[in-house]
């Protein structure tokens, strides 16, 4: 590595030089990846990064370090039989396929789908990395079984979470920095590629100035110098828009976006260097196709700008929309985020309920992100043991406490009260409330029942994972030995882009008429995880770390032999 005097230190001095064989555009986890495997190959890499030193690491550092496998160990001693043909046909019945720029997508799927079933786990235990024994289900979907979701559990977590997963790159990245064959360039802001005779050769961009916000805060924008970086290759990992509500506004399908929406991403996650490689030639295509949650809740100690916090819910929970109404088979908790997102949205209302009890709530709720997990974060076990112990001070429980969602009473009626005093909007009906609550709990009370949603409860609780951890007995709501009852309040959480820059198989950026940018290559959000958008319409999640993990290396291992 080469440079001239103060490179990467953010100081303010203009025009500064960076040499390398490949550089990398983004520190999160398919930036990490994608260096890591250049350094192993033999390359002098430079990682360049907008945020400050403390975020490295990104989105994944924050996340519940969900992975998705097929056929593993962890499944098979739960008694799950699953296999490649099997998750193949969820995921292509669940992406929905439908337009010609798909022909990639499919081979990534395949090819991730295959990856997941093999090598994938293996791969990940040789750095290190291990899993909870306890395989959760997420997206169930309920259409039949040629429809969305995943016919067996298949969300594996990590143990340790995100940050186990981002580690063992980062230590490998850093014996690369003490060789002097990696550095890292936090506060350098990329924005436009640099291109000699029809070939990428590196990035210019601006120098910020330095900052002390700490992990996911928002920092300065304001520019102190200038830089370029020069290399054989440039892998672009800069993320996805989720933090950048006009950006998700403006691609939303359909056009109409939810007036009031919570961020599940920093707002460092803006996608402002994605036109950048666009004027460069780069194709992105897929724009309109997203995932964002319908279960979101404001943190109550928030670290970003409008930061929310996904409830991963189990099946129980009564979902109620503005006005009141069930949401329809087979949108229970936990089944189709997308499907439960267009119905509540079609309503003309941005948020929705749940209502149950606190037993329920104790049971079934489970917060998404590492920091919501003390426990397996930490590698705790007595702290997760006493996840389920009564008055424990959990996350959730502060939730419970103060967060400005949760509503708590000991009859619906002032349930419905409070419901409608949160939304300013005096849209539920108390006795509607009252009535629906009792229906449901005469099918508890009469043995077998008719409700579908029980029906799937019940069917829930033969897997050893829900039964354990995930799913509450079957009871009446208005029991009192399992109250008081409980509403949450749930917005709209922006998270994921599904589509991103066109690559193919060797991670090559793609330009219109479908031939590789030379030099230029995509991984991670930015390249829709592969492809452009490896999970069409619908993830079936555990596949956006994964997605991060597989072409990462794809990206990584190809640019390496370019450079």
């Amino acid at each position: 590595m080469t440079s001239n005097e103060g490179v990467g230190t953010g100081g303010g001095v203009p025009g500064r030089l960076i040499e390398a064989d490949v550089v990398v555009v983004g520190a999160g986890l398919a930036g990490l990846v994608a260096a890591a495997q250049a350094y192993a190959a033999g390359r002098r890499v430079a990682v360049l990064e907008q945020e400050p030193e403390a975020s490295v690491g990104g989105q994944a550092h924050w996340s519940f370090g969900g992975l998705f496998l097929v056929n593993s160990p962890e499944q098979r001693r739960l008694g799950v039989r699953d296999s490649e043909e099997l998750a193949l046909a969820d995921w292509h019945a669940s992406a929905g396929f439908d337009r010609p720029e798909d022909a990639l997508a499919k081979k990534w799927a395949a090819a991730y789908v295959n990856f997941a079933a093999g090598e994938k786990r293996a791969w990940l235990a040789a750095l290190g990395v291990r899993l909870f024994p306890l395989v959760q289900w997420a997206e169930r979907g309920g259409y039949g079984p040629d429809g969305h979701g995943n016919t067996v559990p298949r969300f594996h977590v990590a143990w340790g979470t995100g940050p186990a997963l981002v580690a063992p790159f980062l230590a490998k990245l850093r014996e690369g920095e003490a060789a002097g064959r990696v550095s890292f360039h936090f506060r350098h802001r990329a924005t436009e590629l640099v291109k000699t005779a029809g070939r990428v050769s590196g990035v210019r961009g601006e120098l910020l100035e330095d900052s002390s916000a700490g992990r996911g805060e928002e920092s300065s924008r304001r520019p102190a110098g200038a830089f370029e970086a020069a290399a054989a290759a440039v892998v672009v990992t800069s993320g996805g828009i989720g933090g950048n509500h006009d950006s998700v506004r403006r691609q939303w399908p359909g056009g109409v976006a939810p007036e009031r929406m919570l961020s599940g991403v920093p707002a460092s996650v803006d996608g402002d260097f994605l036109p950048a490689v666009g004027r460069a030639g780069g194709s992105l295509i897929n724009g309109d196709r997203m995932w964002h949650y319908p279960e979101g809740i404001h943190n109550h100690a928030p670290v970003w700008p409008r930061h929310g916090i996904r409830i991963l819910p189990g099946p129980s929970a009564m979902w109620l929309d503005a006005t009141g109404r069930p949401l329809p088979a087979p949108l229970y908790p936990g089944f189709d985020s997308l499907g439960a997102l267009r119905h509540i949205l079609a309503t003309g209302h941005a948020h929705s309920w749940f209502v149950l009890n606190r037993a329920i709530a104790l049971k079934e709720f489970a917060l998404s992100g590492s920091e919501q997990n003390p426990d397996l974060t930490g590698k705790d076990v007595r702290l997760l043991a006493a996840r389920l112990m009564p008055g424990s001070d959990t996350p959730l429980q502060r939730f419970l406490d103060h967060g400005v969602d949760f509503l708590q009473a000991a009859d619906p009626a002032s349930l419905a009260e409070q419901m409608n005093g949160l939304s300013g909007e005096g849209l539920i009906d108390a006795e509607s409330l009252e009535n629906l609550i009792r229906a449901r709990d005469r099918q508890f009370s009469s043995g077998l029942g008719k409700d579908p949603q029980l029906a799937a409860i019940r069917a829930a609780r033969r897997f050893a994972t829900d039964k354990i951890m995930r799913v509450a007995p079957p009871h009446r709501l208005l029991d009192p030995r399992h109250g008081p009852l409980l509403a949450v309040r749930l917005s709209v959480l922006t998270r994921k882009s599904l589509g991103g820059l066109h690559t193919d198989l060797q991670s090559r950026v793609l330009d219109a008429a479908g031939q590789p940018v030379p030099g230029l290559y995509a991984a991670g959000e930015a390249a829709g995880f592969g492809g452009g958008g490896i999970h069409g319409y619908r993830a079936l999640e555990g596949t956006f770390l994964g997605g991060c993990l597989f072409s990462g290396r794809s990206a990584g291992r190809a640019a390496a032999s370019a450079a």
